[in-house]
């Protein structure tokens, strides 16, 4: 891997929002080819990428507790949504001639394998882009938390979380225009300053096991190569 890239295995956490485009909810199909046209440029030069996705564009817990619902279903449907999510993403790798396989925290085959570390990594090993679906596979738990913990499952080097803006700020920059960006900041200086990167079980793994997270913007499709070769303009890098 010639490309300049810092990091090699790399687990990214994407929202399921980012599958539906400009549509309130559901799937634009523009936008699930563009997100994937964007991953194959890196895994192309040789990054082994682990997704995680989320199932905003589909299910949200706000819904089920609207209606009364108990919340323990209400996970479990965003669980479910989240397999949706993965296929969709797999069918688009597929079609560009990208091997990509879904595992899954609950069992449903043959719509996804169970989540196996030594097979999660073989895959990515082989250039293989591997989707962990469902979450933990347990309520009360958000994908946030799946990601940091399949990332360290896996040994990736880095969490990525693709949000909307370009990093951690020390508020929230859309209400707040005079909110402060950080290109680095520690783990203690996110607790001490109270920043929003994750929420705090995620947070807690990635910390007590020296995983860096990197916070950036991925609707600039270069943005992900930018994250990788090391830039911080785009970026905020969260690490002990």
């Amino acid at each position: 891997m010639d490309s300049g890239f810092l990091y090699r295995r790399v687990l990214l956490k994407l929202t399921g929002e980012a599958l539906k485009g400009r549509n309130p909810f559901g799937y634009d199909a523009q936008a699930v080819k563009k997100l994937v046209s964007d991953l194959a440029v890196v895994t192309n030069q040789g990054i082994e990428l682990g997704l995680v996705i989320g199932a905003g564009n589909i299910w949200r817990g706000e819904i089920g507790k609207a209606i009364g619902m108990d919340p323990v279903k209400a996970d479990y449907m965003g669980m479910l949504g989240t397999v949706m999510n993965a296929l969709a993403i797999k069918d688009a790798f597929e079609n560009m001639g990208i091997i990509c396989e879904i595992q899954s925290s609950i069992d449903m085959r043959p719509i996804a394998e169970p989540f196996e570390k030594c097979k999660a990594v073989k895959f990515l090993e082989e250039g293989r882009v591997v989707i962990f679906a469902c979450g933990t596979g347990h309520p009360f738990f958000t994908t946030d938390t799946a990601a940091a913990l399949r990332a360290l499952e896996i040994d990736a080097e880095v969490v990525l979380k693709a949000t909307k803006v370009d990093g951690v700020y020390s508020d929230d920059p859309f209400r707040n225009p005079e909110a402060v960006r950080y290109d680095r900041v520690t783990f203690e200086e996110v607790l001490q300053k109270r920043l929003r990167v994750m929420d705090s079980t995620a947070f807690s793994l990635c910390q007590a096991n020296n995983l860096p997270i990197i916070v950036f913007n991925f609707s600039d499709p270069e943005n992900l190569s930018k994250v990788l070769c090391g830039e911080t303009d785009v970026a905020t890098v969260v690490s002990n």
